[in-house]
Parts: structure tokens; sequence; C-alpha cells
């Protein structure tokens, strides 16, 4: 069953910051080449990446379909190798304006949250911050609609990651914060989400702070109250679940089993809210029956959640993942599992003869 979002209002989706990139970086007197890392928003890459795919624009025979690479580390390590010469260029813009202003302290770095998908969903706090940004660094969930709040003078830079292809790794992105920041820049590290749910928020506040440089967090709403309120699914409700529990199955080498899954999980009295885990939702399933939690238990799986390409699956727990499979969901895909599930207005199954929220 599929829910669609009724078109959000127009007031962030235009922006007085919506001149081309080009203009941006011509602002700091930096090249305009089209590998400029600071052009994506217009590239062919940053659209493809927007498909949750990374293809090089080299064409097939002659069907003009693109195609896929087959080395992704050569292609990551060739971007890379394109964007340090003006990379390395905005830094030493960046120290001259700072020397010029008589300045010595370090920039600030802001982890902000863009929340679940949704533009309106974006707090007041964040608009003011990302406004406010020499350099923005984005992930993969970011949408053009908060790139576009970014002043004139600032610079974009896409580090995102999806399976098979890191623009960045995390070491880099580390590294990238720190050297922007000490050259006394404004740094804005965009998430979707809250940056520190399952962000690797945490991480980068680490090492920036035991190298002396202030960090700041601006909170996001996470997917799974975004989502859920969309829904209309309480997370904890009286009587029906006095608990919730956040849970990562994403497995690190990218295989189908995950990573850990403790009993408490599969409590029936509380509500389990899932990251990353549509490739381990069916060893996931196993493991919660086999834990004790029943196959009958109401579930849910939204696909790009809050935003107008959202789509949903209902189903008990038994036959989510099959039901997933026939939809064709793909990442980013949340799944949200507990009793809680049956009190969505789109909850599709016919009302068993004592629901629970009369158990209540």
């Amino acid at each position: 069953m599929a829910i669609h979002k009724i078109a959000s209002f127009p007031s962030l989706h235009y922006s007085p910051f919506t001149t081309t990139r080009s203009h941006r970086v011509s602002s700091l007197n930096c090249s305009t080449t089209s590998s400029s890392p600071f052009t994506e928003k217009h590239s062919i890459e940053r659209y493809q990446r927007d498909q949750w795919l990374y293809a090089n624009t080299t064409t097939a025979n002659n069907n003009n379909k693109p195609i896929i690479s087959s080395n992704l580390g050569s292609t990551r390590e060739d971007d890379i190798a394109l964007q340090l010469p003006e990379l390395k260029k905005l830094l030493q813009v960046l120290r001259e304006k700072r020397e010029s202003e008589g300045k010595c302290a370090p920039g600030n770095v802001f982890l902000v949250g863009t929340g679940p998908g949704d533009p309106e969903l974006l707090t007041l706090k964040a608009v003011r911050v990302i406004k406010g940004a020499d350099l923005l660094l984005y992930d993969r969930l970011v949408s053009n609609h908060f790139l576009d709040l970014v002043a004139l003078h600032a610079r974009l830079l896409y580090v995102g990651k999806t399976t098979g292809y890191h623009s960045r790794t995390q070491e880099e992105i580390h590294e990238l914060l720190l050297s922007f920041a000490e050259a006394g820049a404004t740094v804005v590290r965009l998430k979707g989400g809250d940056p520190l749910v399952f962000g690797r928020g945490g991480e980068e506040m680490d090492f920036l702070q035991q190298q002396g440089i202030q960090v700041k967090v601006i909170p996001g709403i996470t997917a799974a109250s975004g989502i859920a309120a969309e829904l209309g699914i309480p997370l904890t409700h009286r009587g029906i679940a006095n608990s919730v529990q956040f849970l990562t199955c994403h497995s690190r080498k990218g295989g189908t089993d995950p990573l850990f899954v403790s009993e408490s999980a599969a409590d029936p009295d509380s509500t389990l809210v899932v990251y990353m885990g549509l490739s381990t939702l069916p060893s996931l399933a196993q493991k919660l029956m086999c834990h004790g939690l029943s196959p009958e238990t109401p579930a849910v799986a939204i696909e790009r959640g809050t935003t107008l390409q959202q789509r949903t699956v209902f189903a008990e727990l038994k036959d989510l993942s099959e039901k997933i499979t026939s939809a064709g969901l793909v990442s980013p895909t949340l799944i949200i599992i507990g009793k809680v599930v049956e009190l969505s207005p789109f909850w599709p199954m016919s009302t068993k003869e004592e629901s629970y929220l009369m158990q209540a």
C-alpha cells in the first residue's frame, strides 16, 4: 500500500539563494571547470547519486545507457584527484581572508540534522546556521531544497556514501572538517535525520574536539519520529508499548546478516525501529521470531519517508520481507515493528475482535 504526500508549501522550495554554483565559486576566484567539487548540484553525477546509483557518463554500444563503473575505487580516486587543486586553493583563500581580518582563532563546525526528508521539517536554527556557512559538507540523503539555502559565498562539497561507493572515507571527512575549521571557516556538516542518531556525528565531534575545534550540534527530527508521525503511528502508547528501541541492522561488510540482535529487541511491549535494515531484514525477522516475538506482529516498511516519493508496505512480521521484495522498495527504507503499527489509520488488515487499542 503506497501513501502519497500532499505537496509541501512553497516556502522552502524557493529561495533567494538559487544562484548557480559557478557564480558562487567565482566569488572566491576559484576554478569553475566541470570537474569542480563545488558544482555537483547541477552535474550529472549529482543526479545519479540522487537516484542512489553512482555511474559514469560513458555509454555502451548505441543504447545511450550509462555504464556502471566496474572499478568504483578507481573512480573515487579520480574524483578526489580532480578536486584537490580547487580544495587547496579554497583553503588558501580562506587563510588569507582570516589573516587580512587579523583573526587567529579557528572556525566553528556545526553538525546539522535536516530531518527525515520533508524540507518543511527543517528547524529554524538549522536554516540560520546553513545560511551562515562558508563551507557545507553534505551527505547522500540531503536534498537540493536544503542546499538552496546557502549564502552566495558558500561552497558545497559532496561527501556522501552509498553501497559500493564512498565519495570520501570517514577519516577523509574528519580531515576536511579539521582543515577548513583551522583555516577559520564556518563549516556545516549536513546530515539527514539527526546527526547523533546513526549518523556518525559522535565520531566527527569527538575527533574535532580532540583537535581543539569547537563543535555545535543542531538536532534534526530523526527518521523514526518523523516517519512514524507521518503515518499516525505512536512509537509509545499506554498499555501497548512502554518503550521504543532504535536498531541499526546495517552490516559493515555489506552482508545479509545483522551485526547483533539481542533478546530484548523481541520485547512484545516495545516498538522496534530499524534503520538501514533492508538487506538484513529476512535474517532479523527470523531472529526476532526465534527470540519469541509473534510472527503476526504488525510491521511497516517506509521508503523515502515524508517525501513526495514515499512508498509504504504494511504486513505482519512473517510476511514483511516477501512483500517488500514484491513492492521493490529500495534504500533508504525505515522499518517499524510492533503492536503500535496497527494503530495507524493506514493499517490495511481487518480489525481484530478486540484491538490492541481496546486492550489498553
